[in-house]
């Protein structure tokens, strides 16, 4: 059932973001990865490593899938998998920025039943579980009803406008970032943009509880193409992501 299992990753999100706040302009060693892939600071490990714990021990027969951890196919086979980003937003997080997130989901069966988005930073939680609607800190929250594309305000990045995505020629809206795409999918999920996209694949760590989070405020969250996404694949990646409230989402992805 989702909500234990949501009460669950709000523990122990709360926990481990306290530990990293604490850590801030004291990280650790830091290197970066191979193939571009960013850097990882000892703080990203140790609060891999405390999540891990944490909630194995409380869920033995889950599997676990994190970006900060080797994966291990054994997951494949479980019926319920944790998807962690223990800091998405490193890079701002190394920098002594605020907009960085724990990011905690279950999945079952390739989808997401329960997920929490923590910014200790700025002192927010968002939080879903299916069935059960969103909240922020505790407050129901809901996507923004707008239907037309032109005008609306999106978050991705700058090269997700250029023309050779949009055939049909490149929207006119106003654009916006925030280093952890978790956070995104939340402001878009409370109303404060519309929409966010990306069409390069995305890691299911980068999305699966901030997916949750728009879902359940009543949005729609799809891949590049309109499908809807599944978790816990041997690759886990999802081929791009479009999220807004229901219409929105369908003129995005009917313009690509």
């Amino acid at each position: 059932m989702p909500e234990p299992d949501l009460a669950l990753i709000e523990a122990a999100a709360a926990e481990a973001g306290a530990y990293a706040l604490a850590r801030v302009g004291a990280p650790g060693a830091v290197r970066e990865k191979p193939d571009g892939g960013g850097p990882v600071s000892e703080t990203d490990l140790g609060v891999d490593a405390m999540l891990r714990a944490r909630l194995t021990a409380a869920r033995p027969d889950y599997g676990w899938l994190s970006e900060e951890s080797e994966d291990d196919p054994a997951r494949l086979a479980t019926t319920r998998v944790f998807i962690v980003d223990p800091i998405d937003g490193t890079r701002a997080y190394l920098a002594g920025q605020p907009a960085w997130a724990l990011s905690l989901a279950v999945a079952e069966a390739g989808r997401v039943v329960a997920g929490v988005v923590h910014l200790p930073a700025l002192g927010l939680s968002y939080a879903a579980a299916e069935g059960r609607g969103a909240r922020a800190n505790g407050r129901p929250i809901a996507v923004s009803p707008r239907a037309e594309l032109e005008g609306a305000e999106v978050l991705a990045n700058g090269n997700q406008l250029e023309p050779r995505f949009w055939p049909g020629g490149v929207p006119r809206v106003s654009r916006h970032f925030r280093p952890s795409m978790a956070y995104r999918f939340c402001l878009v999920a409370e109303r404060r943009f519309d929409a966010l996209f990306t069409f390069r694949d995305t890691w299911e760590w980068d999305a699966a509880a901030g997916a949750l989070i728009v879902r359940e405020a009543g949005g729609v969250v799809t891949t590049r193409a309109g499908d809807a996404p599944r978790y816990n694949q041997p690759r886990p990646l999802l081929p791009g992501v479009v999220a807004a409230g229901a219409a929105l989402q369908q003129a995005i992805v009917a313009r690509l």
